[in-house]
């Protein structure tokens, strides 16, 4: 299998080069140049989520060895890495609805089932290409990949990481997971801009032939841990495989029956996993692309045209304040039949004027499989009540964005198809909105994010995650507040010898 950029302007590139680079010279995103051979209904990948994996990986990562794919599985997917043994486990909300619950590891968000197996795949890839130089990872987050990350990478030989986020625009909780990280190879530093700054910021650095080749002369090789890295999206499609086998284990649907997931979203990485696992031969019948008051991907979807030109809110879900979402680029390359210059021109149109409409045969394939909507915040905050008090069962903004949208699409559809609604964070890494969501208002006002952590878990009868709890005493290591203009002569000045020191 080789890849090639969405733009058309760089050559093929094996999976270990695509995985290296993370985004392509051009500034477009490395796809597979061919579709792998997809599973038959009687063939899907089973067994266990290490070995479902096995089966995904292996036919995308045809330049690594069997040994080289199955060791990047067993160190990532261990009860050391996750506090479950299914890593993803399933939850019944009813006989037709479940919550796949991708918050087992490290950091508690579902980043992590592909950045704990990322480090592993890049080092094999350093390996593979001959790379002598020392890779910096440069990452941009919205609340939940920039801690992924740094946890995935921490004091791995050769890599320094260096995390971006908005000053503004994340949880208290979700900072300090962040500005408290150990680690001889890792820095953050927040910026004084929102998230689609923030990785703007960095795809000009990418895209910057001159300063790739003066780093290169000094030593340093600049790669991704967004999901525009390939090597970041592929892990993701497995739990779409693993949670369909899981409910045929658990008899609550038969083989080949098909089924919808819900998947909260902002840069459309998360469910742009499940158009390929459906690609592959997972019989989903729709994506549900549920987003936030930063709807641009909802208004996308159901007219054709993407326009950025709009207020960036900050919502109870965080993650999702995005308004320009990466990786809706690669699935505009597939439904086109891969017209990079279609794809070309319409991102050219987004960079100079902020929006672009396409064409029609390509809505009509767009909305074949996807649909979408946004819950508002008071529906959001609605929807986290709803469920705790029909289920006890406690969930986070981001999912019930999901939740919320869900009940829209029932309610102007008829389908009776079995649906997941992909969880993506613990409640606990959102206290804040999540007491809001279930207390009468005022109640615990005056408290920190820090201390709503012990109430959420005292009031509902659960426990706090354990890297969680102590937060509040663990010492803040990342002071940097930067300009968003600044992200260049941040980066050039952070790699010298006392690059670590604040």
């Amino acid at each position: 299998m080789r890849y090639y950029s969405t733009r058309g302007e760089t050559g093929y590139v094996t999976a270990a080069e695509a995985i290296m680079k993370g985004l392509a010279p051009d500034g477009g995103l490395y796809v597979p140049t061919d579709q792998a051979a997809s599973f038959t209904i009687e063939n899907l990948p089973t067994g266990s989520y290490q070995e479902i994996a096995y089966n995904i990986f292996k036919p995308y990562l045809t330049d690594f060895s069997p040994t080289e794919i199955e060791d990047a599985i067993n160190a990532a997917y261990n009860t050391k890495n996750f506090d479950h043994l299914a890593i993803a486990p399933l939850h019944k909300l009813s006989d037709k609805l479940f919550v796949l619950e991708l918050w087992h590891g490290p950091t508690y968000a579902f980043k992590d089932i592909a950045l704990q197996i990322l480090p592993h795949l890049l080092t094999t890839a350093m390996q593979k290409t001959g790379g002598k130089t020392e890779i910096i990872i440069l990452t941009a987050t919205s609340g939940d990949t920039g801690k992924s990350a740094l946890a995935g990478f921490r004091d791995i030989p050769g890599i320094k990481i260096i995390v971006y986020f908005p000053k503004n625009g994340v949880s208290e909780v979700q900072k300090l997971q962040m500005t408290t990280q150990e680690g001889n190879n890792v820095m953050v530093a927040a910026v004084e801009g929102n998230f689609d700054d923030i990785q703007t910021g960095i795809k000009q650095i990418f895209s910057d032939h001159k300063l790739a080749a003066d780093l290169e002369r000094a030593g340093y090789r600049l790669s991704s841990a967004n999901s525009i890295n390939w090597g970041r999206l592929l892990p993701q499609i497995v739990y779409y495989f693993s949670a369909y086998n899981s409910l045929i284990q658990q008899e609550a649907l038969q083989p080949g029956e098909k089924i919808n997931f819900v998947v909260p979203t902002g840069n459309f990485g998360n469910i742009l996993a499940g158009y390929y696992a459906r690609q592959l031969g997972l019989p989903i019948n729709r994506l549900i692309c549920a987003a936030n008051r930063n709807n641009v991907l909802t208004d996308f979807i159901n007219s054709g045209i993407y326009d950025s030109n709009r207020p960036l809110y900050l919502t109870p879900s965080p993650s999702m304040d995005i308004l320009i979402s990466s990786n809706l680029e690669r699935l505009l390359f597939e439904l086109t039949g891969h017209d990079s210059e279609r794809l070309a021109a319409w991102m050219q149109e987004l960079k100079k004027c902020g929006k672009y409409q396409i064409d029609r045969p390509t809505l009509q394939n767009l909305q074949e499989l996807f649909w979408s909507d946004y819950a508002d915040d008071d529906e959001t905050l609605q929807s986290i009540a709803a469920v705790y008090k029909s289920d006890h069962y406690l969930i986070d903004t981001h999912t019930a964005v999901g939740k919320a949208v869900l009940a829209k699409y029932l309610s102007r559809n008829k389908d009776s198809c079995p649906t997941i609604i992909l969880s993506t964070a613990s409640p606990f890494k959102f206290t804040g909105s999540v007491i809001k969501a279930l207390f009468s208002e005022g109640r615990f006002e005056e408290s920190s994010e820090l201390e709503l952590l012990k109430i959420l878990a005292f009031e509902t009868g659960t426990t706090v995650p354990a890297n969680l709890a102590d937060l509040d005493q663990k010492s803040v290591k990342h002071k940097q507040v930067i300009a968003r203009e600044t992200m260049l002569d941040h980066l050039l000045s952070s790699l010298n010898p006392g690059w670590l020191e604040n």
